[in-house]
């Protein structure tokens, strides 16, 4: 039909658009984040594009929820503007015909949202949490660049070593200057090595060397000769990072029915059919009346998005806090919302009986 191959080309085309645009947007502000950070040294500099592709998987299924609500309404518009729709309206095709074409160009999507959603964005989570975690958990040393003195992540301790760690652990010619209770401590040896004690504490033990030590702007310092000097680096004890509900597989969910990962399957499972429900929702919503404001049905759809969303956060808020059940939960809102179309479809086909209603 020439009509449906029209509305799905205009819809895929305006989609790739608005997917373009939004993702570059993610990606600018994910990054930037994450080089503050690492300016900062909360993060080692090397895991920027990691964790930013992480991201970039853990954002997508609401990114191309948006994008097809956007690219529905988008287009629907512009055809209203440009006075299209009058000319399918008056060829005797009902606004309801749209539902077809829209569902046929969100169906693969929509599966698509449906499959981040439930795995991918999980798996991502849990990737990016555990590199995250085993970045911070190495030592200063590993850190350092051969031949440029470099700060600690703490700020409070300054090494220069001459060659990086081998396999077996050892470096050559180190230099350490540290604060410790407001007395400069200064240490040089040629030789030393990373140990690891029991507890998962890591250390670097200096050869025989030297130590400085005094308190800055004053000529009282000593000198002291030492055999092994073992220096606590910043890695902490060795610990697994938090398994959080958000990184879980659906079958650990499902193995432990307590309320924080019934709450999260419920997001998991709001996604897809909150990006169904929104792209249907977009064929109302699309309405602009050529004598008043452009901008009014965008506005409108924007405040439509933002209650849908923060309903089904509210909604996985209350599960996860054993104030509404989950069988209860995972329906409710997108079928209020459902309904909401149903009532704005039945507006924009009587047009005359709500206008009666209205001025009664």
């Amino acid at each position: 039909m020439i009509f449906q191959r029209a509305v799905i080309r205009e819809f895929t085309h305006t989609a790739a658009g608005v997917f373009v645009a939004l993702f570059a947007i993610l990606m600018t502000t994910q990054l930037i984040r994450l080089l503050g950070d690492a300016a900062g040294g909360k993060l080692a500099s090397e895991a920027v594009v990691a964790l930013l592709g992480f991201r970039a998987i853990g954002y997508l299924p609401v990114l191309l929820s948006l994008t097809l609500f956007v690219a529905v309404l988008m287009t629907l518009s512009r055809w209203y503007r440009d006075s299209e729709m009058v000319v399918w309206l008056a060829s005797g095709i009902p606004l309801t015909a749209l539902v077809k074409p829209v569902l046929i160009f969100v169906g693969p999507p929509v599966i698509v949202v449906a499959a981040l959603s439930m795995f991918l964005s999980p798996w991502a989570a849990h990737k990016s949490e555990a590199y995250r975690q085993t970045m911070d958990q190495r030592d200063d040393v590993s850190r350092v660049s051969p031949g440029a003195f470099n700060e600690s992540k703490g700020a409070d301790r300054v090494f220069f070593v001459e060659s990086m760690a081998n396999e077996d652990g050892k470096v050559k010619n180190v230099f350490i200057s540290s604060i410790q209770q407001g007395r400069l401590g200064v240490m040089a040896t040629a030789h030393g090595y990373t140990e690891t004690m029991p507890n998962g504490d890591r250390f670097l033990v200096l050869d025989r060397g030297r130590r400085y030590e005094g308190t800055a702007g004053t000529a009282e310092y000593r000198v002291m000769e030492f055999d092994r000097y073992a220096v606590r680096v910043e890695t902490k004890e060795a610990r697994g990072f938090a398994d959080s509900p958000r990184s879980r597989p659906v079958w650990e969910l499902l193995r432990d029915p307590k309320p924080a990962n019934m709450a999260e399957l419920l997001w998991r499972l709001g996604i897809p059919l909150a990006a169904l429900n929104l792209a249907i929702l977009a064929i109302p919503l699309s309405f602009v009346n050529p004598r008043a404001g452009r901008a009014n049905n965008f506005l409108f759809a924007l405040l439509a998005y933002m209650i849908y969303s923060n309903l089904l956060s509210v909604s996985q808020a209350w599960v996860a806090q054993g104030r509404l059940a989950f069988g209860i939960g995972v329906w409710a809102v997108h079928v209020g919302m459902f309904l909401l179309l149903v009532v704005l479809f039945h507006r924009r086909q009587n047009p005359l009986a709500w206008g009666r209603l209205r001025w009664r």
